[in-house]
């Protein structure tokens, strides 16, 4: 890996440099095996994604936008399009359940400890890009892959907080950087060229939370995905951007984030590899990882006082604003504002004891039960939780029975799914295949499942997408 372990001028270098020089062989082994287990998650959510509406609404825009058919989507197989095109469909499904993993931050202040949603656009473009080319390799899969979610990684802990704070969504914005590095190591562009397909990235990347709870949260990674191809493709046919555009007074970390704290990451790329340490998370359920220790919490409430729904009087969550702002909706009317709606987050452990692909739709959201139980759940701010930090997604969970007996539990700071409490092969195995229920027979998941595992061996990668397409 040339170099790329050493600091240079720029982190627009470095991050250009490290992507570029990559080889599978500096992928240690612990890493390799998280990068799998990451794109069986990916290629999971996308595939439960694909049944989304807001995918519906993609076909239909994509079959009258027209391209050049060189690239199939991910779990659409009459879909024909370009890379770029298939690169947007992977990352909109990818994004669309709210169910791909997330960073975990090692930097002082950043919000919650997490960052970005590292897996997928880096996956939806080396995904898109290996349609077009048969001699692209499992191994040159796994490479881009890696690559481009160091990239994205160490950019999303260099900028300043401040620019999740004030609203950009940074798996819509530094995702983008993440795709355009997957997408130049896929097609062999040198240390220049990469940097200037960062400097394409850094003039597309966009997505603002204002877009919570809408088709265009997904979209934004969709976007990250499609655009940071388009950046690749560009660079390659010569196309000039900045080769600095991370860096300096008009560079991305001071127009988008007030700055930044790149010496954070500087001489870090690859040493050690974000996928390994601090890690990612990968999510137990489709939604904010903000909620995930308080429905932990419910559903241990539930079963260890052996309590139904007929039981809950009422229910409060006591938490600091950083999980009350970003869940913001009082009671949920669609699936999309269910993932931002902490009475109806609880409300689906506490009817059904799980809150997976069944229960995220439009259907369970709207069903009288659960708009019933979701006017028995509060939330309410508790400044000793607050007083705890930001960096910690804590509860607090009261539940007053019929009966009027009082129950109170706390959060467990690990987790489930995060580097510290993760989810065994064994159980990212399950959450796969509940993801591609109804879309694959038992056998062809086996099989799916089988190749990721082994994807190193496989010749061309594009033998992969002949078995998630069927």
């Amino acid at each position: 890996m040339k170099d790329a372990m050493t600091k240079q001028d720029s982190l627009t270098a470095e991050a250009a440099g490290f992507a570029a020089s990559l080889a599978y062989e500096d992928i240690p082994a612990e890493t390799l095996h998280i990068a799998k287990r990451c794109i069986i998650d990916g290629l999971g959510v996308m595939l439960a994604g694909t049944e989304q509406e807001a995918l519906q609404v993609a076909d239909r825009y994509l079959r009258k936008a027209g391209a050049r058919p060189v690239a199939r989507p991910v779990g659409n197989p009459d879909l024909q399009l370009s890379a770029q095109q298939a690169a947007f469909w992977n990352g909109l499904a990818g994004h669309a359940m709210d169910w791909d993993d997330t960073q975990v931050a090692e930097g002082p202040n950043r919000p919650y400890g997490l960052l970005t949603h590292p897996t997928v656009p880096p996956l939806a473009a080396a995904l898109a890009l290996a349609e077009t080319n048969p001699k692209v390799s499992g191994k040159d899969l796994i490479t881009s892959f890696v690559a481009g979610v160091e990239v994205e990684c160490k950019i999303a802990e260099a900028i300043n907080p401040d620019h999740y704070n004030l609203g950009f969504h940074t798996s819509g914005t530094i995702g983008t950087f993440g795709s355009a590095a997957a997408a130049a190591r896929m097609i062999g562009l040198d240390g220049d060229r990469t940097a200037q397909a960062l400097g394409g990235a850094a003039s597309m990347a966009a997505g603002i939370r204002a877009n919570f709870g809408s088709m265009g949260k997904p979209m934004h990674v969709g976007r990250s995905s499609e655009n940071g191809v388009t950046s690749a493709l560009l660079a390659q046919e010569g196309f000039t951007f900045n080769g600095e555009a991370l860096d300096g007074k008009w560079g991305y970390l001071s127009v988008a984030g007030r700055g930044g704290e790149p010496d954070l990451v500087m001489g870090r790329f690859g040493n050690p590899f974000s996928l390994s340490e601090p890690g990612v998370s990968i999510k137990p359920y489709p939604c904010g990882v903000l909620t995930h220790p308080s429905m932990d919490t419910m559903k241990a409430l539930m079963e260890e006082h052996a309590l139904s729904p007929e039981d809950i009087e009422s229910v409060t969550l006591f938490a600091s604003n950083n999980i009350l702002h970003p869940i913001r909706f009082r009671i949920a009317q669609t699936e999309l504002e269910g993932k931002f709606c902490m009475a109806f987050l609880l409300s689906a452990i506490i009817l059904t004891g799980r809150a997976g692909k069944a229960e995220f739709t439009d259907a369970f959201v709207q069903s009288p039960e659960c708009q019933a139980m979701q006017q028995r759940v509060e939330t309410q701010f508790d400044p000793d939780i607050a007083a705890m930090g930001h960096e910690k997604i804590l509860s607090r969970i009261e539940v007053v029975t019929k009966s009027g007996k009082t129950i109170q539990r706390f959060s467990d700071d690990r987790y489930r799914g995060g580097p510290d409490n993760p989810l065994s092969d064994e159980e990212l195995e399950g959450k796969f295949m509940d993801c591609v229920s109804g879309i694959l027979s038992d056998a062809q998941t086996r099989k799916v499942l089988d190749s990721i595992w082994s994807l190193d061996t496989l010749p061309s990668a594009r033998g992969l997408l002949d078995l998630v397409n069927g």
